[in-house]
C-alpha cells in the first residue's frame, strides 16, 4: 500500500524500468534495464512537467542500464549476455557528447572482454569502472582517461589476487563470487565494492598503480552481496564513515533481506563495522529477493541519505548519530502497473534537493523533502 513521509511527489514521469538516473544541469539521464531501450533524456528544467527529448536504443541480447553525465560527455554501460556474446555483440563503455542533450553524439565505444562493464562513476575527467576483462575471472577496477572523450586511455587496473587466471593465479572463491561491483572515488581513495567478496579500499595517489590499503569481506556469514561502499565526506561525532549498502540478490542461501551497515574507517587499515540500519518491521525471516536494501545516493551532501530500497521504495536514513542511524522519512509508492511490487533501484538528489528515484519495473519519481 503507498504511504509518504516527510516527502510529497513534484512529478511522474512514465518510462521503462531503469537501472539508474542521473541529473546534469536541467536534464536526466535514466539507463534502462532491457533493450530495446537504451538511455532515455529528459528535460527537466520544469520538474513538474518532465520532457523527453531524445532516447537511444541498444540490440536484443544486450543492455545499457548504468549512466553517468558530467562535462557535456554522457557514458553508459553495454552488457551482453554470454549466449550473445558468442554471435558477436560487443560490450563495455560508450561515451556521448550531449553537450546538445536533445542529440547525443557517440564519440567513442571503449570495447571491454566478458560480458562487458557494470556499474562505474565518472567525474568529468576519469571513469572508474568494473569491466570483465580477457584472462580475468569476474570484473575487475579500472580507471579509464577520458581527457581526450574519443580516445579513451586506460591509466590503472586493480583486481583481487586469484582473478588473473592467465598469470597463474588460483581463485579461492567459486565462480564469480569476487568481482568488482563498482568504484568510488574521495581524494585519492577508492572505495570498492566487491560483490561476495566485500569491499576493499585502494590508494590512487599514482593512478598508474592502486594499492591496496585494506578491505572486509563478510560474505560470508552474511548471505547477500556488497552492492556500495560509500565513504561519507566529512566527520561524523569526529569519525571517519563508510555507508556500505549489501544488494538483496544472488543470497547464499535463503533468508532476510539485506541492509546497510555503518563502518569506522577513521583507521582505515582497520575498518569496523560498528551500527545498521534495516527497515521497521523487517524480522529474520525469508523474503524474496529485491526486498531489501540496494543503492544509497552517491553524492552525500547532508547527514540524510536517501537509499533505494527496492520493495520497500526509497527510505531517507539520517545518520548524525552514526551509532544509532534513523529513518526520517519515506516513499512508498503503489507498484506501477504490470507489476506485482515496488522496485525502487536507484536514487540521485540534484543541485536543488529534488530527488529522482527510477523504479526496476517503470517509472521515475521526483520528490521533495517536507
Amino acid at each position: 500500500m503507498a504511504s509518504a513521509q516527510g516527502l510529497r511527489q513534484v512529478a511522474w514521469f512514465d518510462c521503462p524500468g531503469g537501472g539508474q538516473v542521473v541529473v546534469d544541469g536541467r536534464t536526466a539521464y535514466i539507463a534502462h534495464m532491457k533493450a530495446p531501450h537504451g538511455t532515455s533524456v529528459v528535460d527537466v528544467a520544469d520538474p513538474r512537467a518532465p520532457r523527453q527529448i531524445a532516447a537511444l536504443e541498444v540490440p536484443a541480447g544486450t543492455h545499457s542500464h548504468k549512466v553517468r553525465a558530467a562535462n557535456g560527455l554522457m557514458l553508459v554501460n553495454r552488457e551482453a549476455h554470454p549466449a550473445d556474446q558468442a554471435r558477436g555483440l560487443e560490450a563495455g563503455l560508450l561515451i556521448f557528447d550531449v553537450t546538445t542533450p536533445s542529440a547525443p553524439r557517440q564519440l567513442a565505444f571503449w570495447k571491454s572482454g566478458g560480458a562487458g562493464v557494470h556499474r562505474f562513476t565518472f567525474d568529468g575527467r576519469y571513469a572508474y569502472i568494473s569491466p570483465e576483462m580477457d584472462g580475468f575471472v569476474g570484473n575487475i577496477m579500472m580507471i579509464l582517461d577520458l581527457a581526450d572523450p574519443a580516445r579513451p586511455q586506460e591509466v590503472g587496473r586493480w583486481w583481487m589476487p586469484g582473478q588473473w587466471k592467465a598469470g597463474g593465479e588460483t581463485p579461492t572463491w567459486k565462480g564469480r563470487a569476487h568481482r568488482c561491483h563498482h568504484p568510488i572515488r574521495l581524494g585519492n581513495r577508492l572505495y570498492v565494492s566487491y560483490w561476495h567478496g566485500g569491499f576493499v579500499i585502494l590508494d590512487i595517489e599514482d593512478m598508474g598503480k592502486p594499492k591496496l590499503v585494506s578491505g572486509l569481506d563478510w560474505s560470508p556469514p552474511f548471505i547477500t552481496p556488497t552492492h556500495t561502499a560509500l565513504p561519507v565526506p566529512f566527520p561524523l561525532q569526529g569519525r571517519r564513515v563508510l555507508l556500505v549498502a549489501d544488494e538483496d540478490v544472488a543470497k547464499l542461501e535463503p533468508g532476510p533481506p539485506s541492509f546497510l551497515w555503518l563502518v569506522d574507517i577513521t583507521d582505515e587499515k582497520k575498518p569496523v563495522p560498528f551500527a545498521s540500519f534495516q527497515v521497521e518491521g523487517v524480522d529474520g525471516s525469508p523474503q524474496p529477493e529485491f526486498t531489501g536494501c540496494h543503492q544509497p545516493v552517491e553524492h552525500v551532501t547532508s547527514t540524510e541519505i536517501p537509499v533505494a530500497w527496492f520493495a520497500y521504495g526509497l527510505r531517507v536514513v539520517d545518520v548524525a548519530r552514526p551509532h544509532a542511524p534513523r529513518e526520517v522519512a519515506h516513499f512508498l509508492p503503489d507498484p506501477p502497473a504490470g507489476h506485482q511490487r515496488v522496485s525502487s533501484n536507484d536514487v540521485f538528489v540534484d543541485v536543488s534537493g529534488l530527488i529522482y528515484v527510477i523504479d526496476r519495473g517503470r517509472g521515475l519519481h521526483i520528490l521533495e523533502r517536507v
